[in-house]
C-alpha cells in the first residue's frame, strides 16, 4: 500500500477557496499518520458525530492505519494541507461487483464554509473517473447539513433517499454542463475574492524598507505613505528602527496585529525564508519585486519553485517575482505599492502588465494622457497570479468599465479565452501581445484567440492607450457610418483615407442635411467629409456636431481642427468647448491639432482625468480612426447573438475513445481505415475508401463501389500528387485500373494503395483542427484545390464553437459565394458544412487525444459534404484543464 511507485503525483494540486486563500490536495500518504490524528483531535464532537455517526474522540491505530493505507484504485483518499496539516480529508472505497465509490469526506471546523468540501469532491471525481468509477454513493446524517450541502450544490444529478434513519446519495461523476458550470462559477468567485484580498488589504508589511532613496524597498515605502493609504503601513528592516519616520520591525513575525499583504523587496536568495516567515504569521498575499528567478537560469528556476510552492502551501497568493507592483485608486483604499515614479490618477481602467520593465511605462504613459486608472498589476514572472485572475477579478468589479492587458504569453489560453469572452460581454478588454515572433508562439493563432473570445487587439503601446480613451470615454458605436467634420480639407482627407482602409464607411449626406450644414454651420464643402473652411469658429463646429448628431444619417464623428490662423486664445479655447458640448447621442473623437495648452474638455494630456462624456483627442487622423474602427468591430461582436453549442445526433464520444485503443499516438498520421472507424460514431463519414493490397483486389473493390474509381497512395506526402503519378482519377474499367495500379507502384513503391469511387461535383473545402501550444485547439477552414492551397489563407477560431460561430466562419472565408451560390451555379450545402464544422469542433473539446484532425478536400455537394481524405494524428491525453477539476496553474513567464 502507497508504493511510492504507485503514488500518483498527478493528482497533487492547489485551489483558490471561496475566501481568496489557497490549500493544497494530494493524495493520502503512508507518513500522514500523525498529521491524521492531529487532524482528528481537532474536529469538534458534532463534526465527528456527523462522519462516524457516533463520537470518536481519538482515531486508534488500526483506524489510521487504514485510512491512511491505501492503493489509489479501489481505495483512494486525497487531503488538503495548510502549512503542512490537514485541514480536510475525502475519500472512496469500490464497492465489489460494481463501478460505485462510496464516498465520505470531512473538513476541519475551522475551514468549513472556504469552499473545501466541493473542491475535494471534484478532485476525488476526476481521480475516480480515472480508475473506472462512473457513480458515487454516499449516507449521511439528515442533521449534516454541510455534507448535504456540498451534494446541493456540486451541481450532478443527486439522487436522495431516507431510509432507517439515514439519507441515501448516488449521482453520476461524469461532468456535465450543469455540473461545469457550477465549477466554473466557483472558480471566478474564488478567484476574484483572492484578487480583492491583494489590492484593498488592511495592513501592509514592506519587508525589505530601505533607507537608501532609489532602493525598491524604500520606494514601495514612500509610494504607500505619499498616497495616503487608508490602512497600516508597517516597515521591516532588521538593521533600523524606523524608516521614513515610521517605526521599523526585525521580522514579520514582530509585526503587532494580522498583516495583510507583504511587499517583498530582497535579495533573491533571501526571499524564500522571507516567504516561510509569511506563512507562519498568516500573512493573506505576497508582492515579490525582487528579481533573479525566471530570469536567472536553472539556478532562479529552482528558487522560483520554491517560493510559489512555500505560498502556496501557507495559503498565499503571490504576485511575481519581478513585479512592478499593484495599484488600487479606489478612495477608500488608496494603494499605490509600486516603486515607479508618480501616482496614478482614479479612473475606470483596469491595468495589466505582464511585463515588470514596461510596468513603470504604462503608468507613466496613461498620467500623461490623463487616463484613470481603477487597478493596475505588474506581474512580472507570472509565477502565481495570472491575468486570468486579475480577469475574474475585472469581470465583477464595479469600478472598472475597461480592462487593458499586456501579454506575453497565456498560462492557459483556452480558460483565457473563456473569461475574456465573459468580461468583454460587459466590458472592452484591450490587449496588447508581444513575444508572438518567438518560436513556438503563432500570431495567426494568437488572432484567432482574440477574435474568438471579442479581445480588441493592438500592436503598439500607443495604441492601447488611444483605443482605452475612446472606451473609458465615449458611447460604443451603434454602427460603420463615419461623418468627418472639420476646418482643414487636408486634415479631413487623411482621416477619410484612413477611416475607409479600417473597413469603416463615409456615407453621402442627404441633400436635406447638406443643405442644413450650409445654412446652419457655414459649410464649404457639405458632403462627407464636410469642410467648414479654415477661418470657422466655435459656433460653426458646434452647429456642425449637433446637426450631425441628430442627422440619423451616421454612426460616429471624428471632428479635426487646427486653430484658425492667428488665432486668439479664446478662439482656441472655444473650439475646445464646441467639442465638449456635442451631444452624447454619437460616438465623437477629434484631432486637435497645433495647440500650446489643452482645451477645456478633451482628453489630452496635462488636464487631470477627464469624465465620461468628454472626448478624446488623438495626435493624428491615423490615430483617431484606428481607435474607432477597434471599437465599432467590438461593438458588433458585443452585439451579435452568442449562439449555442448544439446537442449532436450521432455523436458518441466513449465509442470513438475506444476505437482510439492501440493506436499509435507518437503524432503519426493514422492510416486512413482507422481513422474512419474512429470517425463514424462521432457522425463524421469519410468517403468509401478501400485499402487494397494488389491489382486484383483494386478490380475487386472497384466493382462493389461502382465505376468510375480513383487510385491514391496511401503515405500522407503522396495524397495529392497527381503532378507525379501518386494519385489516378476516373478510371474506368479493369484493365485501365490494373494499367493505373502498376504506374502508381512504379511512383511510390510497392505496398497497399487506396480506391475510392470518385464523387459528385462539389465545392472543394479544406476543414483543420489542431492542437496550438500558445493559444489551444484550433478549427480553420478555407476553400481547397492547388492554386487556393498557396494563396489563400485559413480563416482560424478557437473553441468552443457555437451554431453561429460555424455559420459565421463560412461566410467569413475568402470566396464564400461559391458555397452561398454564384450566377450560373446552384449554392452548395453550407448547412452541411457548419453541420461538419461543429462536429470537427467537439472533437476538439472531447478528445483531447486528438492531435491534428485535417479534412482535404472536403467537397460540399448540393446535398451533403464528402470527405474524401481525412488525416488524423493522435497524443498522449493531458488533462482537460476546461473540464477537469480546479487547479492552480504552474507555468511560468520567462521575460
Amino acid at each position: 500500500m502507497n508504493d511510492a511507485a504507485d503514488y500518483p503525483r498527478e493528482w497533487e494540486a492547489d485551489v483558490v477557496l471561496n475566501d481568496g486563500g489557497t490549500a493544497r490536495l494530494r493524495p493520502i500518504r503512508a507518513d500522514d499518520a500523525e498529521r491524521l490524528a492531529a487532524f482528528h483531535a481537532r474536529l469538534s464532537r458534532e463534526t465527528v458525530y456527523n462522519r462516524f455517526f457516533a463520537y470518536r474522540p481519538v482515531l486508534s491505530d488500526a483506524d489510521i492505519a487504514r485510512f491512511t493505507q491505501v492503493d489509489h484504485d479501489t481505495r483512494v483518499a486525497l487531503v488538503a494541507t495548510l502549512r503542512d496539516e490537514i485541514i480536510g480529508v475525502v475519500r472512496y472505497d469500490r464497492l465489489p461487483e460494481t463501478s460505485d465509490g462510496e464516498v465520505a469526506f470531512v473538513v476541519e471546523d475551522a475551514h468549513q464554509g472556504r469552499g473545501l468540501g466541493p473542491a475535494l469532491l471534484e478532485h476525488l471525481a476526476a481521480a475516480g473517473r480515472e480508475r473506472g468509477i462512473t457513480r458515487f454513493v454516499a449516507d449521511t446524517l439528515p442533521t449534516n447539513r454541510a455534507m448535504l450541502g456540498v451534494f446541493r450544490t456540486a451541481g450532478f444529478q443527486v439522487h436522495r433517499t431516507l431510509a432507517d434513519g439515514y439519507v441515501e446519495l448516488s449521482f453520476p461523476i461524469s461532468p456535465t454542463d450543469s455540473s461545469v458550470s457550477v465549477m466554473r462559477e466557483r472558480e471566478h468567485r474564488a478567484e476574484a475574492r483572492s484578487v480583492q484580498r491583494l489590492l484593498a488589504p488592511r495592513t501592509v508589511a514592506v519587508i525589505g524598507a530601505s533607507r537608501e532613496r532609489g532602493a525598491p524597498g524604500h520606494e514601495l515605502l514612500h509610494s504607500l505613505l505619499a498616497s495616503g493609504f487608508t490602512g497600516e503601513v508597517f516597515p521591516v528592516n532588521p538593521a533600523a528602527t524606523e524608516v521614513a519616520g515610521v517605526q521599523a520591525h526585525a521580522d514579520v513575525r514582530d509585526v503587532p496585529g494580522p498583516v495583510d499583504l507583504a511587499l517583498v523587496a530582497v535579495p533573491a536568495a533571501e526571499v524564500a525564508d522571507v516567504v516561510r516567515a509569511c506563512g507562519v504569521k498568516g500573512v493573506h498575499g505576497l508582492v515579490v519585486v525582487s528579481g533573479g528567478f525566471a530570469d536567472a537560469g536553472p539556478e532562479g528556476r529552482a528558487r522560483l519553485e520554491e517560493v510559489v510552492s512555500l505560498a502556496r502551501s501557507a495559503g498565499m497568493r503571490l504576485v511575481g517575482p519581478n513585479a512592478m507592483g499593484i495599484v488600487n485608486t479606489d478612495p477608500a483604499v488608496r494603494l499605490h505599492a509600486t516603486f515607479a515614479a508618480g501616482a496614478p490618477v482614479a479612473g475606470r481602467v483596469g491595468v495589466f502588465s505582464q511585463s515588470g520593465a514596461l510596468a513603470g511605462s504604462f503608468l507613466a504613459e496613461a498620467a500623461r494622457r490623463s487616463l484613470g486608472i481603477s487597478s493596475f498589476v505588474s506581474i512580472g514572472d507570472r509565477a502565481d497570479v495570472s491575468g486570468n485572475d486579475l480577469l475574474q477579478y475585472w469581470r465583477g468589479d464595479e469600478r472598472t468599465e475597461v480592462v487593458l492587458l499586456h501579454l506575453q504569453g497565456f498560462g492557459n489560453p483556452r480558460k483565457f479565452a473563456r473569461i475574456a469572452r465573459e468580461v468583454g460581454r460587459a466590458k472592452p478588454v484591450v490587449a496588447l501581445k508581444s513575444g508572438h515572433g518567438q518560436p513556438g508562439r503563432s500570431d495567426a493563432a494568437i488572432g484567432a484567440l482574440f477574435a474568438s473570445a471579442g479581445v480588441v487587439r493592438v500592436g503598439s503601446l500607443s495604441q492601447l492607450f488611444e483605443v482605452a480613451q475612446l472606451f473609458a470615454l465615449q458611447p460604443l458605436p451603434a454602427g460603420r457610418r463615419v461623418a468627418i467634420v472639420g476646418n482643414s480639407s487636408a486634415l479631413a482627407a487623411m482621416a477619410a483615407d484612413a477611416c475607409l482602409e479600417h473597413g469603416l464607411e463615409l456615407p453621402q449626406l442627404a441633400e436635406d442635411l447638406r443643405e442644413r450644414l450650409r445654412s446652419e454651420a457655414g459649410a464649404t464643402q457639405a458632403s462627407n467629409p464636410v469642410d467648414l473652411g479654415p477661418f470657422a469658429g466655435p459656433d460653426e463646429l458646434r452647429s456642425a456636431l449637433a446637426v450631425l448628431c441628430e442627422s440619423g444619417q451616421v454612426d460616429a464623428i471624428i471632428a479635426v481642427v487646427v486653430p484658425p490662423p492667428r488665432g486668439r486664445p479664446e478662439v482656441v479655447a472655444g473650439l475646445g468647448a464646441a467639442l465638449r458640448e456635442a451631444p452624447p447621442s454619437l460616438t465623437v473623437l477629434a484631432t486637435f491639432l497645433g495647440v500650446d495648452g489643452v482645451p477645456d474638455g478633451l482628453a489630452v494630456p496635462g488636464e487631470g482625468a477627464p469624465g465620461r462624456g468628454s472626448i478624446p483627442s488623438y495626435a493624428s487622423p491615423e490615430a483617431a480612426a484606428l481607435a474607432l474602427a477597434r471599437a465599432v468591430d467590438y461593438a458588433e461582436w458585443r452585439a451579435r447573438p452568442e449562439g449555442e453549442v448544439p446537442e449532436l445526433e450521432r455523436f458518441d464520444v466513449e465509442e470513438a475513445r475506444q476505437r482510439m485503443q492501440g493506436l499509435a499516438t507518437d503524432g503519426s498520421w493514422l492510416p486512413q481505415h482507422e481513422v474512419a472507424a474512429v470517425l463514424a460514431p462521432l457522425g463524421i463519414d469519410i468517403w468509401p475508401t478501400a485499402l487494397v493490397a494488389d491489382a486484383d483486389e483494386a478490380v475487386e473493390a472497384a466493382e462493389q463501389m461502382g465505376w468510375p474509381v480513383a487510385l491514391k497512395a496511401v503515405a500522407e506526402q503522396w495524397r495529392h500528387r497527381l503532378d507525379v503519378g501518386a494519385v489516378r482519377l476516373d478510371l474506368v474499367g479493369q484493365e485501365e485500373l490494373r494499367a493505373a495500379f502498376a504506374d502508381v507502384e512504379a511512383v511510390v513503391g510497392p505496398g497497399p494503395l487506396y480506391v475510392q469511387p470518385m464523387s459528385p461535383p462539389g465545392v472543394s473545402t479544406v476543414v483543420r483542427l489542431v492542437q496550438d501550444p500558445s493559444a489551444g485547439p484550433l478549427l480553420s477552414l478555407r476553400l481547397g484545390g492547388v492554386a487556393v492551397d498557396l494563396l489563400v489563407d485559413p480563416v482560424t477560431r478557437t473553441l468552443p464553437l457555437t451554431d453561429r460561430d460555424a455559420a459565421a466562419l463560412v461566410g467569413s472565408i475568402r470566396g464564400h459565394q461559391l458555397l452561398t451560390g454564384v450566377p450560373g451555379s446552384a449554392p452548395a450545402d453550407v448547412a452541411a458544412l457548419e453541420d461538419l464544422l461543429l462536429r470537427v469542433a467537439q472533437v476538439g473539446e472531447a478528445l483531447p487525444e486528438v492531435a491534428e484532425l485535417l479534412l482535404d478536400p472536403v467537397l460540399v455537394k448540393r446535398q451533403g459534404v464528402a470527405p474524401l481524405h481525412v488525416g488524423l494524428r493522435l497524443q498522449e491525453p493531458g488533462v482537460d484543464s476546461e473540464r477537469g477539476p480546479r487547479r492552480l496553474g504552474t507555468s511560468f513567464a520567462v521575460l
